[in-house]
């Protein structure tokens, strides 16, 4: 590791900006997929030597669009856009070489930027949000956080494949797991919360439940199929903060990913296996790029078949779990990954005014 990171500075450190998404501080205290990534990533960047600047809002970015995170007005565009055009007033007094961001509105103005701009696809890349990132094409560098999300978006222009890490060492092994099991997310329908509680029935086992829901949807979501569902061997726990995260994933039997969509990566399934945690899910979105079925969890096409893959899952080695994560998600290997993107897209040395190339990688 240590001849990598001479070969990457003998190319040079770069001057990157990173720009995180509003709702929630970097590192979030609670819930925020996101903001871990990219806490995660900006460490790993400073690390290897990289010069990162990181906008956000509230505590633990270099520069604040918001003193505290709007997060009680997600699903407002307002926050977004305000967003966007104060990071572009801040990067206007940046020399950087190459500019990351992550958030919904920001690469509108990548058009405009001295650096070139990389985006990273959180989400869905079909329908309108397909049609949003076609209309930037030529202006961003577009990264997939999976294969799966980047066969889905076919028609874009990719410019390079990044699964998603999680700092393992962050997260407690532990090989005698308890009998109950876990659902961990947003109340939303698409994740399937009550999907879980009927297959956790359906074998007698205890589920514990933890997870936001704070946006309307998620509440509408969670009176209509989960609290009448609460009791006879149903725990809700509220939203986990990262301890209590990570002692529940740490404990549970299995944890549960019973998907209602194509979701492009689930960030849940690599830090319950990192703590040796087998997952139970659905064969949707990136599911089966991620879980080993037989080996870290069981990978199922029903709900039908989750229940026995539940009891199943009490015979599967919790330590290749762990070594699977440390393999192919910890985050040295995004960094690398994300490295190689501005490697391809970067100009070291770049001032503000001089001329753009964006070439996309292939692979």
């Amino acid at each position: 590791m240590e001849s990598r990171n001479e070969l990457w500075r003998g190319r040079g450190a770069l001057r990157i900006a990173m720009i995180a998404p509003p709702w929630y501080e970097v590192p979030p205290r609670g819930y925020g997929g996101i903001e871990s990534m990219v806490a995660d990533l900006v460490a790993g960047l400073v690390r290897r030597g990289h010069q990162v600047t990181l906008i956000g809002a509230g505590r633990g970015v270099d520069l604040r669009t918001y003193e505290q995170p709007p997060s009680q007005r997600i699903g407002d565009p307002m926050p977004e856009v305000l967003h966007a055009a104060r990071v572009e007033r801040m990067l206007e007094d940046l020399v950087v070489d190459v500019v990351h961001d992550h958030s919904l509105a920001g690469p509108l103005g990548a058009g405009s930027r001295a650096a070139p701009t990389v985006v990273t696809c959180h989400g869905t890349v079909t329908g309108e949000m397909g049609d949003y990132y076609r209309a930037l094409d030529g202006n961003v560098a577009l990264v997939a956080i999976s294969s799966a999300q980047r066969a889905r978006g076919s028609r874009l222009d990719w410019a390079g494949r990044v699964h998603n890490a999680v700092n393992v060492a962050s997260f407690p092994f532990r090989d005698l797991k308890e009998d109950w099991v876990l659902w961990l997310g947003r109340f939303n329908p698409d994740k399937g919360a009550h999907l879980a509680i009927e297959a956790a029935r359906a074998v007698g086992r205890r589920i514990v439940l933890a997870g936001k829901r704070s946006e309307e949807i998620e509440h509408a979501y969670f009176e209509a199929y989960v609290k009448p569902r609460l009791g006879q061997g149903v725990q809700y726990v509220g939203e986990a903060d990262a301890d209590l995260k990570r002692e529940l994933l740490s404990k549970a039997r299995c944890l549960l990913f019973p998907l209602q969509w194509e979701e492009p990566f689930g960030m849940t399934m690599i830090e319950a296996m990192a703590c040796g945690t087998p997952v139970v899910a659905l064969d949707r979105g990136a599911v089966a790029e991620i879980v080993v079925d037989g080996v870290t969890g069981f990978v199922r096409k029903e709900l039908g078949e989750l229940p026995p893959a539940i009891e199943a899952s009490g015979d599967l080695d919790p330590a290749l779990s762990r070594a699977h994560v440390a393999r192919n998600f910890d985050v040295p290997a995004m960094v690398g990954g994300y490295e190689r993107v501005y490697h391809q897209v970067a100009v070291p040395g770049r001032t503000p005014g001089s001329p753009r190339d964006l070439p996309l990688a292939q692979s």
